[in-house]
């Protein structure tokens, strides 16, 4: 079984950066490939600075993106920035119970001077926010008494126009009835009248017989 054969033209050579062309046989002309220029990381490590991840597939000061761009030190700048952030991490840590207990005295007392600065930092809002909370719960109890003076008031009011209305309901029935007795009374005294009239006129004994 045979391998096949190996275009010369097709198979990437790639010749370090600063060299000039070269011809070779076959009139095979070789341009150099440039790198991007990628950060030393090592120089990061005692920095605060921010340390850009790079794209394996587009390195930086490269416009078109192939495989071929794809190399270790975009690899291993992308390794050492991990390590950096971890140890940025692991240092940030350790250094916050650090200088209270293995610190020189001045960065002890430095440290008591902050844990009371938060202290009365932290007494400061809860002050403030008890002020706030005592001002809200003094503006609904308010609001609330409000609500209770105006429910009253209107409770007052309806009664009292309940009352007057039922005065004005009492007094028109108690002449209506004070009338209906006086035509009633009238009535009567003007049927007796009648019944006298009557009996004057043609009384039951008017022969004067029945004694």
């Amino acid at each position: 079984m045979r391998l096949p054969a190996i275009c010369i033209p097709c198979t990437p050579v790639y010749i370090p950066h600063n060299t000039p062309p070269v011809r070779q046989s076959r009139s095979l002309v070789v341009t150099p490939v440039t790198f991007p220029i990628i950060s030393d990381s090592a120089r990061l490590q005692t920095s605060n600075q921010s340390i850009p991840r790079l794209n394996p597939l587009h390195p930086p000061h490269v416009h078109t993106r192939t495989v071929s761009l794809e190399t270790p030190a975009v690899h291993h700048h992308n390794h050492q920035r991990a390590v950096i952030l971890q140890r940025r991490e692991h240092y940030s840590y350790h250094q916050v119970w650090r200088k209270p207990f293995y610190g020189s005295s001045s960065e002890r007392e430095e440290y008591r001077k902050e844990v009371r600065e938060q202290l009365k930092r932290q007494m400061e809002e809860k002050s403030v926010a008890l002020k706030l909370q005592l001002a809200t719960k003094f503006k609904e109890t308010a609001f609330a008494r409000e609500v209770d003076r105006l429910a009253v008031s209107s409770d007052r009011e309806k009664r009292m126009q309940h009352s007057k209305a039922m005065m004005i309901y009492r007094d028109e029935n108690k002449r209506l009835m004070e009338q209906r007795w006086k035509d009633r009374a009238l009535t009567r005294s003007q049927e007796a009248l009648e019944e006298r009239e009557l009996l004057r006129l043609n009384p039951i004994n008017w022969s004067g017989t029945l004694k």
